[in-house]
């Protein structure tokens, strides 16, 4: 391939949604809908917060791995929507909606487990910062997409990862029995990141102006 074509082809596909598209593809013209699969992610989600919000470790653990389990079940929905052309405004919206649910209960749920921690008190407080900032962030992401596109808004990645894919790596925060120095980070780096998204996405609304 010479590296004119190279440098025109459409940037890889990331592998959880290559994955997710493997795994629904026997749905569909079957009954199964997007929506169905929003609500068994938006289930997965809710009892990873449940579990979180004990002290227990072993608790926190089944957790950590359900919530990495509700992340990628989130791909799913949109791979059956392009696949069986069932896309819906309502369903966009249903998932934004528990995107920003689960991500705030996910980040408050383990600030609670973590009450009786060196935090103390402020643990919770510490994770509902973080969880609403995770939740702006997905939220303005799908205003920067709604915008410029998927390819305008597109955020930085590494081949068939997103930066987004870092969600996967939360059961490592369990194991290694560090929920308390990741939440401390997950209060500072969150609100930081969607200062900067909001930045970026004014620069990114700037030199579409300009271009036009």
């Amino acid at each position: 391939m010479d590296p004119a074509a190279r440098s025109s082809a459409a940037p890889a596909r990331p592998l959880d949604a290559r994955l997710a598209r493997r795994l629904v593809r026997p749905l569909e013209g079957t009954s199964a809908r997007p929506n169905h699969l929003t609500t068994l992610r938006l289930v997965l989600g809710l009892v990873s917060a449940f579990c979180l919000a004990h002290a227990s470790l072993v608790m926190a653990n089944i957790g950590a791995f359900v919530f990495a389990l509700s992340n990628f079940v989130d791909h799913t929905d949109g791979e059956l929507a392009r696949i069986s052309g069932a896309s819906s405004r309502f369903g966009h919206l249903y998932d934004l909606a528990c995107d920003a649910i689960i991500h705030t209960l996910l980040f408050a749920a383990l600030g609670y487990g973590l009450i009786h921690s060196d935090l103390g008190g402020w643990a919770p407080f510490m994770g509902l910062v973080a969880g609403v900032s995770v939740a702006f962030i997905f939220w303005l992401h799908m205003v920067m997409e709604d915008e410029l596109g998927k390819a305008g808004a597109k955020l930085p990645s590494a081949g068939w990862f997103e930066i987004e894919d870092v969600l996967y790596l939360f059961p490592l925060v369990t194991i290694c029995n560090v929920r308390e120095s990741f939440l401390v980070l997950a209060f500072i780096g969150a609100p930081a990141f969607a200062i900067w998204l909001g930045w970026y996405f004014r620069l990114l609304r700037r030199r579409a102006v300009t271009r036009s």
